[in-house]
């Protein structure tokens, strides 16, 4: 049953939010809310992978362990979201979707946090700030033309068959956006500033030099574009190698932005680059608020170490709230009764 009083409140219903909210189950807290402004959880791989993504535990080559008590294998979008369904249908976490967080405050002097929604507000012990960057991409430095919004994409959707399409972009994202369109008889091309790609899993390096041999698309490395144009219709693309070419659409895949704005208001103090400042155990300078997720790496980010940001929150939590020795026998209790947590 909902209250308007919670241990932790979670804002934002991606990975780390998720694994908080379930290691916080796992410890014996009883009111736990997330908060996500989407109708569902895991927003970002719903609208932005791909049908039958990979999902990888170990990312980008890099191997990451599972430090908490939610297993994660390897998989795909489906499988994942499967996964994340489960887990949440099965505890008793307070979940609001299509609401969106509009202040976290904490006065002076005060022990709990309010927590205010366009309709509602609650008070909570803590708070993890789980909201992820995708939400809000990256967009070019030079002007996109109004008249052309609705030929600029950052995710696939509206594209169709039959299309002359550039994606943007040297990463993952723009990587598989550009070979499942050339699957769907597009003509694509993928344009990338860098002389070489740096941050592409193998496999996703492989099948475009594949497919460019095959001429199935285009790379256009080394490139960059300077401005775009509406051309009767068409976006013209004016590349800094003083050459042009017309498309249909044009898809952005270059990152998300740390939602600053956000993250300013709660008074989360940031560095040079606005990112977020918090210490090992993910709290930042204000006692008892915590990032995880997305807003909390350096770099994009990893489901699984996503997972581990929820356990090390709710440890820092337990420990400075002296409860952590008092759950372990409930943790123990909890594992036993729900295998599939190990």
């Amino acid at each position: 049953m909902r209250t308007d009083k919670y241990d932790i409140a979670i804002i934002g219903g991606g990975p780390g939010g998720i694994a908080t909210a379930l290691e916080a189950v796992v410890h014996g807290i009883k009111n736990i809310i997330l908060i996500d402004k989407a109708d569902n959880h895991s927003s970002t791989i719903r609208k932005f992978y791909k049908e039958n993504k990979r999902v990888d535990k170990d990312w980008k080559g890099k191997s990451v362990e599972i430090e908490g008590n939610i297993p994660f294998m390897n998989g795909t979008k489906e499988s994942t979201l499967d996964f994340f369904d489960k887990l949440l249908d099965h505890d008793k976490i307070d979940t609001l979707f299509n609401t969106e967080v509009e202040s976290i405050t904490k006065n002076e002097g005060e022990e709990e946090f309010l927590i205010t929604t366009g309709t509602q507000s609650f008070k909570s012990k803590a708070v993890v700030v789980a909201i992820g960057k995708m939400g809000k991409p990256n967009m070019p430095k030079y002007k996109i033309p109004p008249s052309l919004k609705a030929k600029v994409n950052f995710n696939l959707d509206g594209c169709s068959e039959g299309e002359k399409i550039l994606v943007v972009g040297g990463g993952n994202s723009a990587a598989e956006y550009a070979y499942e369109l050339a699957d769907e008889n597009n003509n694509v091309t993928l344009v990338y500033r860098k002389s070489e790609f740096t941050r592409l899993n193998p496999e996703n390096e492989e099948i475009l030099k594949t497919y460019n041999g095959q001429e199935k698309l285009r790379l256009r490395l080394n490139t960059d574009i300077i401005s775009l144009e509406n051309e009767h219709g068409k976006v013209k693309v004016n590349f800094d190698d003083g050459y042009f070419t017309l498309f249909d659409r044009i898809i952005y895949a270059i990152g998300g932005t740390s939602p600053s704005d956000f993250l300013k208001k709660c008074g989360i103090e940031l560095d040079g680059e606005n990112k977020p400042i918090y210490n090992e155990h993910y709290m930042t300078n204000i006692f008892f608020l915590y990032v995880a997720g997305d807003i909390a790496f350096n770099t994009g980010g990893s489901i699984a170490a996503s997972l581990n940001h929820g356990y090390h929150i709710v440890n820092s939590y337990m420990r400075r709230t002296g409860k952590i020795y008092a759950h372990t026998d409930k943790v123990k209790e909890f594992l036993e009764r729900n295998p599939e947590f190990k």
